[in-house]
């Protein structure tokens, strides 16, 4: 079991815990951070330093399919999850038939800011891609390839323009609970997406308690 998170060089702690979550539910889980640095040194990310974006992984996500070698079944999620349950009840939802499932969210935020003041940009399908169970063997996501994932635009990545509508399967909202979004269900992964307790500004955002517990745990461990 894969899981790719995106790594961003000011929310470090934020990826230290979600590693540490999905390694305190499921043992034999391997963790791969996406550093955009090191993904620049290999030579297969080269989009521009100065292109818009609010995290280091904004577009490295979509590398998955080709640092799994086109192969079986890989997570993305970003950096700022927590996550409460074992992932392998995750990995269960493969379907052969689609070529990525996420949480379709209907998700148009109001706030204008989020994290320590990035600009909250709408658009359509957003947070679709912030946690991806990818099938990386299916054939659409050949097409994407070190030469599309750094020359498609934002919105032809982030809104999945590569696959036909149907080849995109859909997860249970729980997967992907999105802070001060939803109210009504069992979480079994967090997302704090505007904003989580490592930054000051939500230091006791919904959910900061729990994120508090898992920081205690992970720093005695």
């Amino acid at each position: 079991m894969k899981v790719f998170i995106g790594y961003d060089s000011r929310e470090d702690v934020a990826y230290q815990v979600c590693k540490y979550s999905l390694i305190k539910h499921q043992s034999k889980v391997e963790v791969i951070p996406l550093i955009q640095s090191d993904l620049r040194s290999s030579g297969c990310y080269y989009r521009p330093f100065d292109e818009p974006s609010s995290t280091e992984f904004s577009y490295t996500r979509f590398l998955t399919p080709h640092l799994s070698n086109y192969s079986g079944w890989s997570v993305f999620c970003d950096c700022d999850f927590l996550w409460l349950s074992d992932i392998e009840e995750l990995f269960k939802f493969r379907d052969d038939k689609y070529a990525v499932l996420v949480v379709k969210h209907e998700y148009n935020p109001i706030n204008k800011i989020k994290m320590d003041g990035q600009l909250q940009v709408n658009y359509p399908r957003k947070n679709w891609s912030s946690l991806i169970l990818w099938n990386c063997n299916h054939p659409s996501n050949k097409n994407l390839n070190v030469e599309t994932v750094n020359k498609l635009s934002p919105q032809e990545l982030h809104r999945f323009t590569w696959l036909k509508d149907d080849e995109i399967g859909e997860l249970p909202l729980e997967w992907n609970w999105l802070v001060g979004w939803y109210k009504e269900g069992n979480p079994k992964a967090l997302h704090y997406t505007e904003g989580g307790p490592w930054f000051e500004n939500y230091r006791d955002c919904e959910y900061s308690e729990i994120w508090k517990k898992y920081f205690g745990e992970m720093s005695n461990v």
